[in-house]
């Protein structure tokens, strides 16, 4: 089973490294921006799937990483990776002098706190002539979407090799303790707000790292597009969609929310932004726990896993 596991994972990918050798303009296009929110949906996933704080700042990562990347590039003619660098020193940054704060909170206190990161980090930018102000940056032109599109999913690989690793290790299992039962993990030695801290940051590298490329594909940022609150709900739902706390599930909920919405979009129009709030509430009430947890209790429950997550939310 497991190998069999492994060799669909092989032709998936080896699949998407063919889309820009065989696909259209259009599909590349769409495959980075899917690429991108499938990055996003792991960042999130291992601050609200392994550690289950469920966090609304991400965006603010990802827009210090687009500012990163526009104002090396624009202010200082520095390379892109150099901009890439220090986008994702912004972010760690950030997530390290506000997680120690924020943090301590828990539940809808914390998720309150986190979804006004981003419209501070908009605000403060609005005002700083460094990053364009209200007007925001354009960047210099690159005319490639291979190379815009093999960074998103080298991204994509490495985040998902790192939630891989966090599944395995002493760190993941301590963030696990603390979804759990905060208080229990404290008392069995681990440090939850060295852990909490730990996790807020590498999240934000690599939500830091997709805005950078993003930011550099579309050639212009401002406060409005980089901070978006909206990005951050996508993400959220479809790490949930595809199952929180896995390895692959915000993978599938990515790229099968992406494409469903792509469609919806372009055939219906009027559809396409009622779709998200749907997805929302089917998957709280019909699979709390995603599209992985699905597979692995369908077998044995058959239909009345659905049924047993109504009760469970007492509707």
């Amino acid at each position: 089973m497991k190998a069999l596991r492994i060799i669909l994972i092989l032709i998936a990918l080896a699949v998407l490294i063919a889309v820009p050798w065989f696909g259209s303009d259009v599909l590349v296009q769409f495959g980075i921006n899917a690429l991108l929110l499938a990055v996003l949906a792991q960042g999130w996933n291992i601050i609200g799937g392994y550690t289950g704080y469920a966090s609304f700042g991400n965006s603010a990562f990802y827009g210090l990483g687009s500012y990163g990347v526009g104002i090396a590039m624009v202010q200082w003619d520095l390379p892109f990776g150099v901009g890439l660098a220090f986008g994702v020193l912004l972010s760690v940054a950030f997530a390290i002098l506000l997680g120690l704060p924020v943090l301590r909170l828990r539940g809808h206190y914390f998720a309150i706190a986190t979804l006004a990161l981003a419209q501070v980090m908009a605000a403060i930018v609005s005002n700083v002539k460094l990053a364009g102000q209200n007007i925001g940056l354009v960047l210099p032109p690159l005319n490639n979407d291979m190379l815009f599109y093999e960074s998103a999913l080298a991204l994509l690989v490495a985040a998902t090799l790192t939630i891989w690793w966090l599944s395995r290790s002493k760190f993941g299992f301590g963030l696990i303790a603390i979804r759990e039962n905060e208080e229990g993990a404290a008392v069995m030695g681990v440090n939850t707000t060295l852990y909490k801290v730990m996790a807020f940051a590498l999240s934000g590298v690599f939500s830091a790292l997709a805005g950078g490329i993003h930011a550099y594909w579309v050639t212009f940022i401002d406060p409005e597009s980089a901070f978006d609150i909206s990005l951050n709900v996508k993400m959220i739902i479809m790490a949930v969609f595809g199952g929180p706390g896995t390895v692959l599930g915000p993978i599938v909920g990515a790229l099968s929310l992406s494409a469903i919405s792509e469609v919806l979009s372009s055939e219906v129009t009027s559809i396409a932004g009622l779709f998200f709030g749907v997805v929302v509430v089917a998957a709280v009430v019909l699979m709390p726990r995603g599209l992985a947890d699905i597979i692995r209790q369908f077998r044995k429950t058959g239909w009345r896993y659905f049924s047993e997550n109504i009760k469970a939310t007492r509707l």
